[in-house]
């Protein structure tokens, strides 16, 4: 297991990946997956990938996002899921959204994948000089939850979400 950036090497499984989050309607996280093109995916994956690598520079992303690195998530050469880490907070992203966002593609679920997304997430926001992160999760969502406290997540309060409705637990790691 371990921590890649975007690559072309990662294709078909990140492809598959990506047609399992998009039969899922129901989560926050999946709706960036939703917008992508299979056979787009499928005739310039490494275009793709490029852009995935480019938003630690800023660069390829919607008006108001902060930088951020981002990582996929392999195990044994196949795509697991991807880790953004956001270099910067604004402040929606200091209620809503926090340092760290992933996910573990449906099929991945439910074997600890998610413990480790997030433990080894924490040395690379080390590495780009967070020394204390933030995390948010629906408050419905027990999974993520256990993830965050696993890792050394302290609750510090919960807020509405007005996107949503739902409201946002807010979580900090000293690393």
């Amino acid at each position: 297991m371990k921590l890649v950036l975007p690559s072309v090497e990662y294709k078909v499984s990140f492809i598959e990946a990506v047609k399992e989050l998009q039969s899922e309607t129901t989560t926050m996280t999946t709706r960036r997956y939703r917008e992508l093109s299979i056979p787009e995916l499928e005739a310039d994956f490494e275009s793709f990938a490029e852009k995935e690598r480019s938003h630690a520079r800023g660069k390829n992303q919607p008006e108001g996002y902060v930088p951020q690195s981002e990582f996929w998530f392999v195990d044994g050469g196949e795509y697991i899921g991807h880790v953004g880490i956001r270099h910067e907070l604004n402040e929606h992203l200091k209620t809503i959204g926090g340092h760290i966002g992933y996910s573990i593609r449906p099929s991945k679920r439910g074997k600890g994948y998610g413990n480790k997304i997030l433990e080894f997430a924490l040395p690379k926001a080390k590495e780009l000089g967070i020394n204390c992160v933030l995390l948010t999760c629906d408050a419905t969502n027990v999974a993520s939850r256990k993830v965050i406290e696993k890792n050394g997540g302290v609750l510090e309060n919960q807020v509405p979400n007005p996107q949503t409705g739902i409201d946002k637990l807010r979580f900090w790691i000293d690393i």
